[in-house]
């Protein structure tokens, strides 16, 4: 199970619902979720998506710095793309005007070779919708992606960490699921055997139990 945490993107649950199309098990919980309250879930965590936010890094709700520590998955989207850069050591700026709109963005050589990215074209179209960017990503860490210069996707491997500034999950993004299906299935190790009718069938036989 993927457990998406919702930070008040407008995308939240089309992250989910983008997942359970290719077959993987999604569900969508509150950005104020704790590691504690992941680890107690009836269905275990496999991985875990913090989603974007139309607030900064320091503002609004702050994702649980324990779920760094799970030893699981975890792909920050935008809001948290940049939360892992900050948490980590990265740098983040404001802009002056909010990019909004479709942009291409370029692999590196990291990118040919990490499980999330390298099956993406050398470059592709996405999505991005953000205020602030992350001008310079962490101590360590391997950069996938770049768009205008700037870093727009990188990973810890060592800790199980990526992040991407732009949202895989709506359409605009060409190769976004892709991008999901990476992580579900070559990060996370799911297989594409999730379906709604079992899940209902499951539902059914708990309830009349």
């Amino acid at each position: 199970m993927i457990y998406v945490l919702d930070y008040g993107s407008q995308f939240t649950q089309l992250i989910a619902k983008r997942l359970r199309k290719m077959g993987f098990a999604a569900r969508v919980l509150s950005g104020r979720t704790k590691a504690a309250q992941l680890r107690d879930m009836p269905e275990k965590p496999t991985g875990v998506i913090l989603s974007g936010s139309p607030s900064s890094v320091g503002q609004g709700v702050t994702p649980d710095k324990a779920l760094l520590e799970m030893g699981l998955p975890v792909l920050g989207l935008c809001y948290g793309y940049q939360f892992l850069a900050s948490h980590l050591g990265g740098s983040l700026a404001a802009q002056t005007h909010r990019e909004y709109g479709a942009a291409t963005v370029t692999k590196t050589k990291d990118g040919e070779t990490d499980p999330l990215t390298k099956s993406l074209s050398s470059s592709t179209t996405v999505w991005m919708s953000h205020g602030d960017s992350v001008t310079g990503i962490p101590t360590g860490a391997k950069l996938l992606l770049e768009s205008g210069g700037r870093p727009s996707a990188f990973s810890v491997p060592d800790k199980k960490l990526w992040g991407l500034q732009f949202h895989p999950e709506v359409h605009h993004s060409v190769e976004g699921d892709r991008i999901l299906r990476a992580f579900a299935k070559d990060v996370c190790g799911l297989s594409e055997d999730w379906n709604l009718g079992q899940a209902l069938d499951r539902l059914k036989k708990k309830l009349s139990e």
